[in-house]
């Protein structure tokens, strides 16, 4: 999921919200699914129905990341931990660092699974660590500071990563073994993280229910990247945005990228068919739902209008 963007945002939450201070809803959950050794924490916030952090205001946490509930994870192992996205705010990221260094973490680094807002927004807090991040996202991250630092809410400082990768990068966690594969799926600096264990942290590579059309210029190319995704063979996914129930349990299985084909696919006949526009996301997307790899959730109703109009409206 990327924030709401010109041309394309999300509506805010309908009714009078209640405000919650930013990290007082976070959500600790340690998933079923855990690699051979060591432990995987995902934070996970969002998804509670009235309630918003920042402002009444449309705005790229609430109306993004909150309303549709997001995860970053961590895996620590043997006095280290890898934290995969800093979270939502400085006051989640500080959470996310505090969890980690409690549960035995004396070193720590950071990956950023690409360069959007609700993927960044904390990485100050990890300004003394190292912060990896493929070429790509180091790129982006530079091209759109001016927009990430004056947005709402504005992303300062934004800390730019220290670990540049292209490609791939293998590393350890004290004894486990991780691979960093970058994946043009979503943004074209996606980064997913294979763990032991065939898990995968998938960042917005994938998104329960429906993928959110970032750059719909390039959406044949993210298809087909979504066959590189699948060659890595995980048995668990774990995205960053998803149900908490799946994520707290085994996670997604690998229908999930099957139903992700699915919708793109018929996003990508929307010119051809224009017709296909006035459906709703039920409709739209009944072959993808019914894979059983996906459950409908309301709010993304209005991603789904955002991916149609992107594509209709693309080269």
């Amino acid at each position: 999921m990327t924030p709401p963007m010109p041309g394309g945002a999300l509506p805010p939450s309908a009714g009078a919200p209640a405000f919650a201070p930013p990290g007082s809803t976070l959500r600790i959950l340690e998933p079923a699914a855990q690699p051979p050794r060591g432990r995987l924490v995902a934070f996970y916030d969002g998804r509670i129905a009235g309630t918003r952090l920042h402002s009444a205001a449309e705005n790229w946490l609430d109306d993004g990341a909150y309303a549709l509930g997001i995860a970053t994870y961590a895996l620590i192992d043997g006095g280290e931990a890898l934290v995969y996205d800093p979270h939502i705010s400085l006051a989640h990221a500080r959470l996310v660092r505090a969890a980690v260094e409690e549960r035995g973490a004396r070193r720590v680094r950071l990956v950023l699974s690409h360069w959007h807002d609700d993927h960044v927004a904390g990485n100050a807090v990890f300004a003394d660590c190292e912060i990896i991040a493929s070429a790509e996202t180091a790129t982006l991250l530079e091209q759109h500071r001016a927009r990430l630092e004056g947005g709402d809410p504005p992303i300062t400082p934004l800390i730019r990563p220290n670990s540049i990768f292209r490609g791939r990068l293998d590393l350890t966690v004290g004894r486990l073994s991780v691979t960093l594969h970058q994946m043009d799926i979503h943004s074209r600096d996606g980064v997913v993280a294979l763990l032991p264990g065939g898990i995968l942290l998938a960042g917005d590579t994938l998104e329960d229910p429906i993928t959110y059309v970032d750059e719909a210029d390039r959406l044949a190319v993210h298809l087909q990247n979504l066959d590189a995704l699948a060659a890595l063979r995980a048995t668990h996914i774990l995205p960053n945005h998803g149900a908490p129930d799946v994520i707290a349990a085994q996670g997604y299985g690998p229908e999930l990228i099957a139903a992700t084909r699915l919708y793109v696919s018929k996003l990508l006949r929307l010119k051809a068919e224009p017709e296909l526009a006035a459906l709703d996301l039920r409709t739209f997307a009944a072959d993808a739902f019914a894979t059983g790899a996906i459950t409908y959730f309301e709010p993304y109703e209005a991603v789904h209008r955002r991916n149609v109009e992107a594509m209709l409206h693309s080269r």
